[in-house]
């Protein structure tokens, strides 16, 4: 197995203020406990956990706006997250961030980008999930604001999430690519066909086959990029191999097929961080999920069956 030439930094983000449902918290803590550090310490890499981002909870918090719930909160912790991140990047390390909700990644892929952008580049961006994290406080039917980080890396909204770090958009359309998807809002639709961001859905997948589709992701994202921020939504999985997530989707990614993906990311060789959100251990079944996150960082990272 090629062990990774990185040295990794995990970070924890226990946020769980984006979504409807609670128990994403505790994911962090449900990934470390499947051995994440230590196997990857078993192919070889230097890893270094850099703990947990403060984060608070939603019982000593407001909601306020029902367009945007805890979006004051939810930034504060990007912004944080932003700058762990950076240091990670800056220390020649490869970030594994460790969710919490997907709002996080305001956070995560924003400081993969600007970092780059310091070195006078793109980021490519690999958004592996159900569903399409493109709504805005105006298109929302939830409020939730797990619902909207992908919007706010491609342009002004949530204003609180865009203008984390030093410029927005954070990455372009034309080098981001939606995997998995099967799942979205109505209005959100109109978006994600007026953003010109490249999409390959479940039928894409089931049409053409996983290895097809990540082929041309990978290219699409690196093409004249620094790199590659890979962004996993564990829902991107079917429920039968991920029932512990905040929002299960029928329908997803089989376990091959996750494992493909992420190992065709480690073939590439431009993974430059990694997002593993979503896990909600109250939901779970024996820390299965969990689980399979741990064993799809690994495949990013490059462990091979042979």
């Amino acid at each position: 197995m090629a062990s990774p030439v990185r040295p990794i930094h995990i970070i924890g983000v226990p946020l769980d203020l984006g979504g409807g449902r609670r128990g994403v918290d505790m994911g962090p803590s449900a990934i470390r406990i499947a051995g994440l550090g230590e196997r990857l310490a078993s192919i070889g890499a230097v890893v270094v956990d850099r703990g947990d981002v403060d984060t608070p909870t939603p019982e000593t918090r407001v909601a306020r706006d029902p367009h945007k719930k805890y979006i004051r909160e939810i930034a504060r912790v990007c912004e944080r997250l932003y700058q762990q991140a950076w240091r990670s990047h800056a220390a020649g390390a490869l970030p594994i961030v460790l969710g919490g909700d997907h709002s996080l990644a305001a956070g995560s892929v924003g400081a993969t980008s600007d970092f780059a952008a310091s070195r006078g580049k793109d980021i490519g961006l690999i958004w592996i999930d159900a569903h399409g994290d493109m709504n805005t406080p105006e298109t929302t039917t939830s409020g939730n604001v797990h619902g909207m980080p992908l919007a706010a890396l491609l342009g002004r909204e949530p204003a609180e999430l865009a203008r984390i770090g030093r410029r927005s958009p954070k990455v372009r359309a034309a080098r981001t690519v939606l995997v998995g998807v099967r799942n979205l809002d109505a209005l959100e639709k109109q978006r994600i066909r007026d953003s010109q961001v490249h999409l390959f859905t479940m039928k894409d997948i089931d049409r053409d086959g996983i290895a097809a589709v990540m082929k041309r992701a990978i290219a699409i994202a690196g093409r004249g990029t620094a790199g590659i921020h890979v962004s996993l939504d564990l829902d991107a999985c079917d429920p039968a191999i991920a029932p512990g997530v905040g929002t299960p989707v029928k329908g997803g990614l089989d376990y091959r097929e996750a494992h493909l993906a992420l190992e065709m990311i480690a073939d590439s060789g431009r993974l430059l961080g990694l997002d593993l959100v979503e896990v909600n251990p109250i939901l779970d079944a024996q820390n299965q999920t969990a689980v399979l996150a741990t064993e799809l960082a690994l495949s990013a990272l490059g462990m091979r069956i042979i």
